[in-house]
């Protein structure tokens, strides 16, 4: 079993930032890939960043590369998100997720068995 808690989402201006963080309990959280994903109203919930258990290799959708940063602390069991350069389109409700069946870097939803209880991001124009 895996427990994940989001914190530091909220409401920011476009051209912002915030920095998402998702602490971890339960199994060894250096032994799985983690990833931030994010759900807007009437949309599917899509991956945006994507971190391998050792933090070497990452995933950004194209739709935010050169804006957010994923990384991952596994001393202190926390995964985080980075998120600069905020636009309005970004608005949505980010979770994250560990995928504990892999260490890899994964991007499907599907792949993903333990998922947070999400924290809104808003971005306003």
């Amino acid at each position: 079993q895996v427990q994940l808690v989001e914190s530091g989402g909220g409401l920011v201006q476009a051209g912002g930032s915030l920095r998402l963080s998702c602490a971890a309990s339960g199994r060894t959280f250096s032994s799985y890939a983690m990833g931030w994903f994010r759900q807007a109203p009437g949309q599917e919930r899509e991956a945006v960043a994507a971190i391998s258990w050792s933090g070497g290799r990452t995933y950004y959708a194209d739709s935010v590369k050169g804006r957010f940063t994923i990384s991952r602390d596994n001393a202190k069991n926390t995964e985080f998100l980075q998120m600069n350069s905020l636009k309005p389109e970004d608005t949505a409700v980010y979770y994250c997720a560990a995928s504990t069946r892999y260490a890899t870097l994964r991007t499907r939803t599907s792949d993903y068995d333990y998922w947070g209880q999400g924290t809104q991001v808003t971005v306003s124009s």
